[in-house]
């Protein structure tokens, strides 16, 4: 869920004159403090992006790269201990295991 900025109209609370609240998007906008129940209005904030440089960011973030090599075929560029190569079209068994890398 996304992490969102409120700033009291008000006087500040002991949540200070900003505070930050997650919420599902399809939310609405908080109108008083969860603390001390004084107004409150939505900032516009900043966010980050990381933007992974090369390969072995990606592995280390979760992510399969393939590269096609030839029609059907595509190399596995972050592969892991167990994975193979190459996958090749027709070839369930050359298709990389996410469930290894996926945790819920």
């Amino acid at each position: 869920m996304p992490v969102y900025e409120y700033e009291h109209t008000g006087a500040p609370c002991e949540a200070g004159r900003a505070f930050e609240i997650r919420q599902s998007i399809s939310d609405a906008p908080l109108e008083v403090c969860p603390v001390c129940g004084g107004p409150v209005r939505k900032l516009i904030s900043c966010f980050a992006v990381r933007t992974p440089k090369g390969n072995a960011q990606l592995k280390d973030m979760g992510f399969t790269k393939l590269v096609k090599r030839d029609d059907g075929v595509y190399e596995n560029v972050t592969r892991r201990d167990g994975e193979n190569r190459y996958m090749v079209r027709g070839k369930p068994e050359t298709i990389p295991d996410v469930s290894r890398i996926i945790r819920d």
